[in-house]
């Protein structure tokens, strides 16, 4: 690198670092910092703008400088995506490294090394065997869904990530068709974070986020480049992204319900409790109106339940008893007594429950009020194989087919203990 070229890069990083806090803990929103708990892959599946490249880098910045990590690879799709984004670009890792962290850039030889003798170099998906040799204890991975051949790429740096007591791997993409992030998700060492543009809009400019709404809000392109939704979709599947429609705007509802597909454990390893609410018009179409899902205490659940009837009028709670379920009505009984609440039972298979929703779905009946990304991958990821379906997924189901399928004389007798 040229002196020029160096006077180059310290002009633009002042610059920049004007505008950069020293302290990306008291900058970052809760989904850019590194999360707790035992991971080894920190997957972050977000839209453009949320501001992946920053917690890369800062990610990357703060494993070198305050714990110790010495060997790294920076993979990007091709080696100027590496060096003009994820180390020279406005968020970089060059870039944001403070004067005193000793950060040298060097850029033919294609790396960055610091004082502390850490260094990360620069490699190429597209010549991901070049991979084959080099030992790493740590990565970031930009823009994964690019990749030509993500997987082989992926597998070739695995095998080099052996140094150190913790070797870690940050991956930030946004996820478009790509088969093996779906493989990545259900690996038991993947901690996923997930984020849309609007997030980081204070950031943005405010034409741009305009445009984002006027122009993608309720496409399914807008659920994968803003919401960071995984839209790519199994061919045996039920659901298939083009089935799933939006609406800008609800009209009056002559029914409304919070359905649950309740966990029956809660620890850390526990599954979602599946809380969706759902409503039907006058001309029989329904809508999908807002997915409050996420893992909770029974009495959380519960009141998360009631937060959502109250901010929607609902008039009933709908709720599967099977398999331990029953503590929902116990729960409700002895805090909310005068709460609607309408018990329902599994007696077909869930794949069956499941058949005539997605055919509803098919024939346009259906609507979301927006992009419900993690609901929307599950859908579009349920096929006639699998025995257990997502909670969130449950839950829909439960609440469209009593909406739909459930007798007349069911829907007007809920249960309500205080009166």
């Amino acid at each position: 690198m040229s002196n020029f070229e160096n006077l180059v890069h310290v002009l633009k990083k002042t610059l920049t670092l004007r505008h950069l806090s020293s302290s990306w803990d008291h900058l970052a929103r809760d989904s850019q910092k590194e999360p707790l708990g035992d991971w080894k892959i920190w997957l972050i599946l977000a839209g453009r703008g949320f501001g992946k490249t920053r917690t890369g880098a800062e990610t990357i910045r703060k494993w070198v400088i305050e714990k110790g990590y010495k060997r790294v690879c920076l993979l990007g799709n091709t080696l100027q995506d590496v060096q003009k984004v994820m180390v020279e670009g406005v968020s970089g890792l060059y870039t944001i490294c403070r004067p005193n962290d000793g950060a040298h850039y060097r850029c033919h030889q294609k790396k960055i090394v610091w004082s502390n003798h850490a260094q990360a170099d620069f490699f190429s998906a597209t010549s991901y065997y070049q991979l084959r040799g080099p030992q790493f204890d740590s990565a970031w991975i930009d823009e994964l869904g690019k990749f030509a051949h993500p997987e082989e790429a992926f597998h070739q740096l695995m095998f080099g990530l052996r140094l150190g007591k913790d070797p870690k791997v940050i991956i930030t993409t946004t996820p478009r068709p790509c088969a093996f992030l779906h493989k990545l998700l259900k690996r038991p060492d993947v901690v996923l974070t997930r984020g849309s543009t609007f997030e980081n809009a204070q950031n943005l400019s405010c034409s741009y986020i305009q445009d984002l709404k006027n122009t993608y809000e309720g496409t399914r392109l807008g659920a994968q480049e803003i919401y960071g939704a995984l839209v790519e979709q199994d061919e045996r599947a039920l659901w298939r992204s083009q089935d799933i429609a939006y609406c800008s705007v609800l009209p009056s509802l002559e029914r409304c319900f919070v359905a649950i597909d309740p966990a029956v454990t809660y620890h850390e390893s526990s599954g979602e409790s599946g809380i969706i609410v759902v409503g039907k018009d006058a001309q029989g179409f329904g809508y999908v109106l807002q997915d409050y899902s996420g893992i909770f205490s029974p009495s959380k659940m519960i009141t998360v339940a009631m937060q959502a009837v109250q901010a929607h009028n609902a008039y009933a709670i709908i709720a599967e008893v099977n398999n331990g379920g029953d503590f929902i009505q116990e729960l409700l009984h002895v805090t909310y007594p005068n709460q609607r609440f309408i018990p329902v039972r599994a007696t077909k298979s869930k794949y069956s429950r499941a058949q005539p929703i997605a055919a509803l779905y098919e024939q346009k009946r259906i609507y979301h009020a927006h992009c419900f990304p993690i609901l929307e991958e599950q859908m579009m990821r349920y096929t006639p194989e699998d025995k257990i379906s997502p909670d969130r997924l449950d839950a829909l189901v439960w609440g469209l087919h009593f909406l739909f399928y459930a007798p007349q004389s069911e829907t007007r007798t809920p249960r309500i203990w205080g009166i």
